[in-house]
């Protein structure tokens, strides 16, 4: 890809909204289904060893989820930051904006990661496993934890080639470390040719490697080739002005995020509670979540930076069109999802285990998590929306509500009393609520935002 920082601008200011949607959310969904595959991959692979290799990958999934939220967050940041300041004109901006996000993200996974593996046994003793469960999840994470400051600095990146209106770049790069890993997965785990067996490390490890391929490009295209990354260290008035700017959005954008694994996390502990073949069913439904919402996912990408590019520019009627678009196109998309998950629910749980108790329990996932997955369509794309409208603290106020207010409690309170069904029932109930109070939020931020960009007006006509 030939491009530099100035003629690779999209403009997503004028012209069709729908069309810009689009035209950016197409190349993300073979992007971010191939990421996402990772997992499925390696849970997949796993499986054939057996349903304490299923369970133990399980409990690693609310921690890894953990790490790649921080780098999730830190992309909302620079991506709201740098897609305002194009949308304004301001190109110098967006680039320090760019340049020192990658700075922070490399510090920043460090040390996360650093006290995520100093305290590796204590948190997954805290979320349930057996002892026996936490040799197996340290050989994983031993191998993954380190490898993951690649992921956290390969997507705080492809935020940057986004805001500019680039999604094609970061889709490219992800389905090619994408098929790396599937390539390599099974050629560690089972130790095929001159490959040694790795068993469960092994899936860590062709995980590991396909990101240190990605990343090598990713940092010569952005400092290099497209030259939208500055190759010098930032000074310290571009680090006090940029990085502040980003961490103020990105800082509770990744503490919003951060509450998915750990609403996962606790529900994990409560799948514990009804024995180990739940935890290994709940952790495929978890798995396939990201498939079935993969959609979603696109469309949460590739949406803020419109609404960024359109806020820098006052175009508020624009802002609107774009996140009622995507609101009634996801909650149409996720029912027409759930059809054929319901129907093909058969399966898909024979298709992970051979164990019947785990079939039966995936079985009962997927006839009733997804019920709720256009509503969490709704929940995250109103929030990556106010994020780009630069109201992290709103979006966390909310991810909180959903997770800790009505998701968890509700699911919780639905187990004590109907057993898995309810626990699962629950969980859909509290996604319904949290919906209904997410459309109305943007509805009211929207209009704050009108109302403050007239006063604005008025004054500066006196």
């Amino acid at each position: 890809m030939s491009m530099n920082a100035s003629n690779n601008i999209r403009d997503l200011v004028d012209g069709s909204v729908r069309k810009s949607l689009v035209s950016m959310t197409m190349p993300m969904i073979i992007g971010m289904l191939m990421l996402f595959t990772f997992s499925l991959v390696d849970t997949w692979f796993i499986s054939f060893l057996g349903t304490e290799a299923l369970s133990a990958i399980s409990f690693t999934f609310p921690v890894t989820f953990f790490v790649s939220s921080l780098a999730i967050g830190l992309g909302i940041g620079a991506s709201a930051v740098v897609a305002k300041y194009l949308g304004a004109s301001q190109h110098e901006k967006a680039k320090e904006a760019a340049t020192v996000i990658n700075y922070i993200a490399f510090g920043l996974a460090c040390i996360t990661v650093f006290l995520c593996w100093s305290l590796t046994d204590q948190i997954f003793n805290l979320l349930g496993a057996s002892e026996r469960l936490i040799v197996m999840i340290r050989e994983y994470m031993s191998i993954w934890f380190p490898g993951s400051i690649l992921i956290v600095c390969i997507m705080a990146g492809n935020s940057v080639l986004r805001a500019y209106g680039d999604t094609k770049t970061p889709s490219i790069l992800m389905a090619a470390a994408g098929f790396i890993n599937a390539t390599i997965d099974p050629l560690l785990i089972f130790g095929l040719g001159p490959f040694p067996e790795l068993g469960i490390q092994g899936a860590a490890w062709a995980t590991v490697i396909a990101w240190a391929l990605a990343f090598t490009y990713l940092f010569y295209l952005l400092t290099f080739k497209a030259n939208i990354v500055k190759r010098s260290i930032p000074s310290s008035s571009a680090l006090k002005t940029s990085g502040l700017d980003m961490l103020r959005i990105g800082v509770p954008a990744a503490g919003a995020n951060m509450m998915t694994p750990l609403a996962a996390g606790v529900m994990t502990a409560i799948a514990a509670g009804f024995g180990g073949t739940a935890v290994a069913a709940f952790g495929v439904g978890a798995r396939i979540e990201p498939i079935a919402t993969l959609l979603v996912l696109a469309i949460s990408s590739s949406l803020p930076p419109i609404i960024s590019q359109n806020f820098g520019a006052n175009r508020f009627d624009r802002v609107e069109e774009a996140y009622k678009i995507s609101i009634k196109f996801i909650i149409f998309w996720q029912f027409l999802i759930y059809m054929v998950l319901a129907a093909g629910a058969e399966t898909i749980s024979t298709f992970f285990s051979e164990d019947p108790k785990v079939i039966e329990t995936i079985r009962l996932y997927v006839w009733i998590m997804p019920l709720g997955y256009g509503l969490q369509g709704i929940i995250i794309l109103t929030n990556s929306s106010l994020n780009a409208l630069h109201k992290p603290l709103n979006a966390l106020y909310l991810s909180f509500a959903r997770f800790f207010v009505f998701y968890i409690p509700l699911a919780y309170a639905g187990s004590l009393y109907f057993g898995l069904l309810g626990f699962f029932a629950g969980a859909v109930s509290g996604n319904l609520l949290m919906a209904i109070i997410s459309w109305h939020s943007f509805n009211h931020a929207i209009s704050s935002e009108k109302k403050i960009s007239l006063v604005n007006s008025l004054e500066r006509s006196k």
